[in-house]
Formats: structure tokens, C-alpha cells, sequence
């Protein structure tokens, strides 16, 4: 072999072995986060202050009403088939930038004040209880109701509030019935992706839940943690729980979890012996985040709240 070919050669095998090194030791690529897909940094504390359980009651609607006007509480949802509807989609309907989505109802959890379906019992049978309303507990719920019916009945829910002026930025499940079998939240996964709308779940309920993987795809938006009190917080520990929650928030996406109202004789009335969720606990949960002490709080710690319409631009730009 001539020399100048040797050399050549020799050239060639250097260049490559020292480009193969420098493709091993380039950093991958990493996988935008929901965060940087929504435009903010990897970074960022997001927060969504979500009030649940609007349309209930009048209590929740103006206390909820008053969370949103502080700009505290940055979400919502309403409950289609309660009474007090009428009074919180004439509020949507004057104020369309309010972010408001459907809390799917498939459970009537009180002993006093209690509703039913919006379809008729002819066409979600499996829905009602021995005395005409919805059941009271969630997994009694979800082991008797026909997945089938309960696509019908979220489908009712969704068109009403529509045809009333809602035009619901989310979607979630009063007391998660939707999320307590695979047959139950393949409808309602199949449902909001129909309607262009994120759910809550998040990547904790993911790892915790052995169905969900097998269901979400890529293309289905999972927030990072979602934050709510629970019964096992005492009434003098609820304002330490809420600052730790906020003191140690992690970067990404998190929903706050709150339940508002005033503790007045309607609330009472309507939680009568059930003090878990019932007027008390809204009216702590009230107080805290609608607090110059809550507001102060997410300054310090560099806390952003948006809302689900800006999570839900990403659905919609998917679609363009």
C-alpha cells in the first residue's frame, strides 16, 4: 500500500473514532416537560387553585365566586345535575375568561340533600339507587353502574352544560367514580378526547393506579401532582398543611385540590352529620386561600398559578 494511501487511511479511522466519541459523550436530548411545552421554564412552579363541587349548593357557588374574583383560586368545576346550577352558569356565562370546567357527578353524597342523573331512569337504569338518586359512595357506585349508561350520563352532563353557556375548560369526577375501574375511566378518557379537554391525573395517580398506563398515550396530558387535604388533617393543622404543601412544591405542574364554602345554615343543612367536606372544613379551606397570608406565601416561594385552559391550549394546538 502506497504511503500517501496508508496515511490517508489512517486519517479517516482517526476522524471517526474521535467523532464517535463526541457523539457517546453528547447529552440526550430530554423530553420537554408540560411546563416547557406550556412556554414556562423546567423550573417553574405552575399551580392550578382548583375549587370543586360548583352548583351544589349556593354557599360553595358565592364562596367559589369570591376564591375566583381574589384571583387565589384559578379554577373550577361545576356538578351539572345539583339544584343550585342556574346560579353558576349565569355566572359563566358573564364571565367567559372565568376557567370553569365539569366536575362529572355520577355520586349523591349527603343524607338530607340528594339528586339523580340528568337522563331518565329508562336510559341509565344502572345509575340510580333504591330511592330514585344517584348512590352515595363511589365504589358502591362504580361496581353497580354500566359503563355503558355512565358514558350516556357524562355525555348528558357535557351537552347541558354547553346548551346552558358553559363552555368547560376540563374535566374531572366527583369523588373520583371515574377513576375506580379501567372500564369506568376508558369511557371518560374516550369522552374528553372527543371534546378536546384535559382530565385530572397526574403522573402520581399514574404510577399508583395499574390500569391507567395501559390507557394514556403520549398524546394525553399528565399534570405532575395533584395536592387535597384529607380527613386526617385536624382543624388546627389545616393552615400548617396548605404551607407546607406550598413551602415544598416542586417544579412542573401541580393542582390544589379545595373545597369552598361559608359555614351557614344552608351548608349545615346540606353536610348534616357529615363534617368531612361539610361546612367547617369549606370554610377553613376558604379562609386559607383567598388569605393575604396564601397570597404571600406563593410570592415567597415563586409560585405561578395558571389555569386548565392554558394546560388545554396544548390539546388544542395538537389539532391545527
Amino acid at each position: 500500500m502506497r504511503p500517501k494511501h496508508l496515511a490517508a487511511i489512517l486519517t479517516f479511522m482517526l476522524v471517526s473514532t474521535i467523532a464517535g466519541a463526541v457523539h457517546k459523550v453528547q447529552p440526550q436530548t430530554t423530553a420537554k416537560t408540560l411546563a416547557e411545552r406550556m412556554g414556562y421554564p423546567r423550573d417553574a412552579k405552575l399551580l392550578i387553585v382548583h375549587a370543586d363541587d360548583l352548583g351544589m349548593a349556593h354557599s360553595i357557588n358565592t364562596a367559589s365566586i369570591k376564591g375566583l374574583e381574589t384571583g387565589l383560586v384559578s379554577s373550577g368545576s361545576i356538578m351539572i345535575p345539583c339544584s343550585w346550577l342556574p346560579e353558576i352558569a349565569g355566572y359563566a356565562r358573564t364571565h367567559p375568561e372565568a376557567d370553569l370546567g365539569l366536575h362529572l357527578t355520577l355520586t349523591s353524597e349527603w343524607s338530607l340533600y340528594r339528586w339523580g342523573p340528568v337522563l331518565t331512569r329508562d336510559r341509565v337504569p344502572s345509575l340510580f339507587d333504591a330511592n330514585g338518586y344517584l348512590y352515595p359512595l363511589e365504589s358502591e357506585a362504580a361496581a353497580r353502574i354500566d359503563a355503558k349508561e355512565a358514558e350516556a350520563e357524562i355525555r348528558a352532563q357535557i351537552a347541558r352544560a354547553k346548551a346552558l353557556g358553559i363552555q368547560p375548560t376540563h374535566l374531572d369526577s366527583h369523588m373520583g367514580t371515574l377513576y375506580q375501574n379501567k372500564a369506568l375511566f376508558d369511557t371518560f378518557l374516550r369522552v374528553a378526547r372527543e371534546n378536546k379537554l384535559p382530565i385530572r391525573v397526574s403522573k402520581e395517580l399514574v404510577a399508583s393506579t395499574p390500569f391507567l398506563p395501559s390507557l394514556l398515550t403520549s398524546e394525553d396530558l399528565v399534570i405532575d401532582s395533584i395536592v387535597s387535604i384529607g380527613d386526617n388533617v385536624s382543624p388546627e393543622g389545616w393552615s400548617k398543611y396548605y404551607t407546607d404543601a406550598i413551602t415544598n412544591l416542586q417544579p412542573g405542574v401541580t393542582e390544589l385540590v379545595v373545597h369552598l364554602a361559608y359555614d351557614d345554615e344552608e351548608m349545615r343543612g346540606v353536610a348534616f352529620a357529615h363534617p368531612n367536606w361539610g361546612s367547617e372544613w369549606r370554610q377553613r379551606d376558604f379562609q386559607f386561600v383567598t388569605s393575604d397570608a396564601f397570597r404571600k406565601l406563593l410570592q415567597a416561594h415563586n409560585v405561578k398559578l395558571i389555569t386548565w385552559r392554558e394546560v388545554g391550549k396544548l390539546l388544542r394546538e395538537s389539532d391545527k
